[in-house]
C-alpha cells in the first residue's frame, strides 16, 4: 500500500445543525442539553476520515487511535457546529491531523488527532478472532 499521496495540508470538514439527540443530557455525558463532547468529538473524527478517505487504496481504511481534545465553549440546540480537520503528518501508517470545532459564534474545541491506514480484511480476521477467544 501506498501513501505517496496522503500529505500534510489535506483537509476536510462536516457540520451538523445541533438538535436534542445531540446533548450531553441526551447522550449520558452530563445534565445540560447543549452539544456533547463526545458529538463533537465524533464529529472531528469524522472531518479527518473525510480529509484522508479518497486518497486509500481499496480495501484500506483509517481507524482512531488516539485523541488530545479540549471542549472550551458550549453551543446550544439550534445553533451550528462545524468540525474541522487538517493533515499535519504522515508517519508511515500513522496520520496525525490538527483538528477543531466552530459553532455560529466561536471556537469551542480543538487539540489533536490520530489515525492508522489498517488493511480492512486483515483487520476484520483479527477482530473475529476475539470473539472466537471469548467465546
Amino acid at each position: 500500500m501506498s501513501t505517496n499521496e496522503l500529505k500534510p495540508g489535506l483537509r476536510a470538514s462536516t457540520e451538523i445543525l445541533v438538535g436534542t439527540r445531540d446533548t450531553a443530557h441526551h447522550v449520558g455525558s452530563g445534565k445540560i442539553k447543549v452539544l456533547a463532547t463526545p458529538v463533537m468529538i465524533m464529529l472531528l473524527e469524522e472531518a479527518a476520515l473525510k480529509a484522508v478517505e479518497g486518497f486509500l487504496a481499496s480495501g484500506y481504511q483509517t481507524v482512531g487511535t488516539h485523541l488530545d481534545i479540549s471542549h472550551t465553549a458550549a453551543t446550544p440546540v439550534g445553533m451550528r457546529v462545524k468540525a474541522y480537520a487538517e493533515v499535519t503528518e504522515v508517519t508511515g501508517r500513522k496520520l496525525t491531523f490538527r483538528v477543531w470545532a466552530d459553532d455560529e459564534i466561536e471556537r469551542i474545541g480543538e487539540g489533536t488527532h490520530e489515525r492508522i491506514i489498517v488493511e480492512v480484511e486483515r483487520f476484520d480476521r483479527r477482530t473475529r478472532a476475539k470473539t472466537v477467544k471469548s467465546a
